[in-house]
């Protein structure tokens, strides 16, 4: 996905209060995606919102460039502890990590590169 224009998404903290007027996709068991560039998996940077259901998980996989999350709703837990509404995660290339989230919760991702998902 090209994009040539800015994007402008307004007021992304009440995004959980019209999250079903986006068209999500599956992307995990439990866990939804709405791509807003890139494509992700593919090389380059991507930006999607994860919609997880309650007990929703992610596997564990690896950073090949820069993530970055920031919780909109709800609440997700790693390796680095639970994060609520507001918290920001950046992990450098080179860590890991595998998410849960056990009462749901709507995040922005941000990657610089694919992750790559271990076996």
């Amino acid at each position: 996905m090209k994009v040539t224009e800015p994007i402008v998404m307004t007021d992304m903290m009440a995004l959980a209060g019209r999250a079903d007027t986006l068209a999500w996709q599956p992307f995990r068991a439990g866990v939804d995606l709405y791509q807003i560039y890139g494509t992700m998996g593919a090389p380059g940077p991507s930006a999607c919102l994860l919609r997880y259901a309650p007990g929703a998980t992610v596997a564990r996989h690896a950073h090949t460039g820069y993530e970055h999350i920031f919780v909109l709703d709800g609440g997700q837990t790693d390796d680095n502890g639970h994060l609520t509404a507001g918290a920001l995660l950046i992990s450098p290339p080179g860590t890991d990590h595998a998410i849960v989230s056990h009462e749901g919760c709507i995040v922005l991702a941000i990657y610089e590169a694919p992750v790559s998902f271990k076996s």
